[in-house]
């Protein structure tokens, strides 16, 4: 946190000679949150150059203390502070231009101030230039630089900037890919307890990605991730329960982590959790449940939840029976790559059921479906061919590679 806390106010660094007494008076009010009184002596400080009580007072009108809330003043009085060098005005500074708080939001201004407080060894400022190098934000674009900055704040333990070196690393952006690089520095990162890097550790560990492949670690770092409310790491433990992989297959842990990351909208854990009901697997076999589920990750266009929610559409399981909404679902899967939604479309338009009857539909998905690996739909497309002339087989099939050349894009 760049705002100072409370103890931090009153523990400012030795004031000026002359305006010492004020000063001091100033830290002392703060020190029995007296602010109205702090505010008054940091202002006599502060008008005759304390740098410290600028930097205090621009704290003060930041929250508020003994003053109405006004960041217009705070970013005055930081900049007086900034501009005779303070290290930490400078980085708040920085943060006030980036998210336009009491100054139009200004990219360039920001990537200035930071610069300043970062040259200075002030490693939120570092991690924070790194950001803006990585994107091109304020300053021109470049991993190199980017790569540089959060070096220097990875160096001093940022967990931040830990973690992007990880990134970096695992992608090979303004380095050479090196999976053992990156699990190094998501390791650091996670060993000061940043979450997302605890979840990525579980999953390097998994796939024994730059580590040795190691079950036991996954979990470890799934569950610590995990217990801190991050879906994908819950999402993670709850395959791990239900394959009883390095735990006891338990398909009630399963669907309780299942359910904790579905609950904060993913969308895997969400047609998992549906899978699990659909299947009375840790919990009692519920089609309602297993709807709610469906729907909730189809809506995300998770592919696998919307064709099964089609299936439970087309046979009023869990829900009322009902061809068109059946169609609907079977085709956003369909268009998606899924070879089941695309043959069950086919048969849908060959049969005329929720739409229109279409052989040149059913024939375009049927051939689509057969590229996808479905045997039954080379089948059907040769019992629907019977049933078409020679222009609409040219049709279909003219339908089906333009469909795919498109995918393929």
């Amino acid at each position: 946190m760049w705002l100072l806390t409370v103890t931090g106010l009153v523990l400012a660094l030795l004031a000026l000679p002359v305006v010492a007494g004020d000063f001091e008076d100033g830290r002392r009010f703060a020190a029995n949150r007296d602010y109205t009184r702090a505010l008054v002596s940091f202002k006599k400080a502060a008008e005759q150059g304390n740098v410290d009580a600028q930097f205090n007072l621009g704290v003060m009108y930041a929250r508020g203390q003994g003053v109405a809330q006004d960041e217009q003043q705070a970013v005055m009085w930081y900049r007086m502070a900034a501009e005779q060098g303070d290290i930490q005005a400078q980085a708040i500074l920085g943060f006030m231009y980036l998210k336009g708080r009491g100054v139009p939001q200004d990219d360039q201004q920001a990537a200035s101030w930071y610069l300043k407080a970062a040259e200075k060894e002030h490693v939120e400022a570092q991690y924070s230039l790194g950001v803006m190098y990585a994107k091109g934000q304020g300053v021109a674009q470049d991993d190199r630089q980017a790569m540089s900055w959060y070096l220097k704040a990875a160096e001093k333990e940022h967990p931040g900037a830990q973690f992007n070196l990880g990134v970096i690393y695992a992608k090979g952006r303004g380095v050479t890919q090196d999976e053992q690089k990156a699990a190094m520095w998501y390791r650091k990162a996670a060993e000061q307890g940043d979450v997302p890097a605890q979840a990525i550790l579980g999953f390097i560990y998994l796939k024994g990605q730059g580590v040795a492949q190691d079950d036991r670690q996954a979990v470890s770092w799934y569950l610590k991730a995990a217990e801190k409310g991050h879906p994908w790491a819950q999402y993670n433990l709850g395959v791990m329960y239900a394959k009883g992989r390095e735990v006891a297959q338990d398909d009630q842990q399963a669907v309780m982590w299942y359910r904790k990351a579905a609950e904060q909208g993913y969308a895997d854990a969400q047609y998992n959790l549906g899978v699990m009901y659909a299947r009375g697997r840790g919990v009692a076999q519920d089609e309602q449940q297993t709807v709610m589920w469906y729907r909730k990750a189809a809506e995300q266009g998770y592919a696998d939840a919307q064709y099964n929610l089609g299936v439970m559409y087309a046979r009023g399981r869990g829900i009322a029976q009902d061809d068109q909404q059946a169609v609907m679902w079977y085709r956003k899967a369909a268009e998606q790559g899924d070879a089941d939604a695309q043959y069950n479309l086919g048969i849908r338009y060959a049969d005329g059921k929720g739409v229109a009857q279409d052989y040149i539909e059913a024939h375009m998905w049927f051939s689509l479906a057969s590229v996808g690996g479905e045997e039954r739909a080379t089948k059907n497309r040769a019992i629907v061919e019977e049933k078409m002339a020679h222009e609409q087989i040219a049709e279909a099939r003219l339908r089906a590679s333009a469909w795919m050349k498109t995918e393929q894009k």
